[in-house]
Order: structure tokens, then sequence, then C-alpha cells
């Protein structure tokens, strides 16, 4: 199972909020089905690493299914 839990850590650490992500061009409706817990894209990686300036595994996490 793929976990955002370190994207949310990383925004915390780098004092970003979901709108300063909105204001850098992302998707308000893509931050919340992220909530959600719903898949993303490799290029919406891709834009959070560039926007947070930070690697993958800053944004996402592999946990086994329990």
């Amino acid at each position: 199972m793929i976990s955002y839990e370190p994207l949310f850590k990383t925004m915390k650490e780098k004092k970003i909020t979901s709108y300063k992500l909105q204001k850098a061009g992302f998707s308000r409706a893509t931050y919340y089905s992220i909530k959600q817990g719903n898949s993303i894209s490799t290029n919406t990686v891709n834009q959070l690493c560039r926007i947070l300036k930070c690697g993958v595994a800053d944004v996402i996490e592999y946990r086994e299914d329990e």
C-alpha cells in the first residue's frame, strides 16, 4: 500500500500549506484526493517534488498490507 504520510510530514516541516501548494499551481482537487488516500500519477509526484524541493521518499512510501 502506498502511504502519503511522508508528504504531510514534509509539508509541515517546510511550513507549506495546501493553500501554498495551490498558489504554486498544484490542483486543490488532487490534494484532497491524496488526503483521501487515492492513487496519484508519477507526474503528480514529480510536481510535488518540484514544488516542495524534495525527493520521492519525502512524498510517498510503500507499506506492507496487513
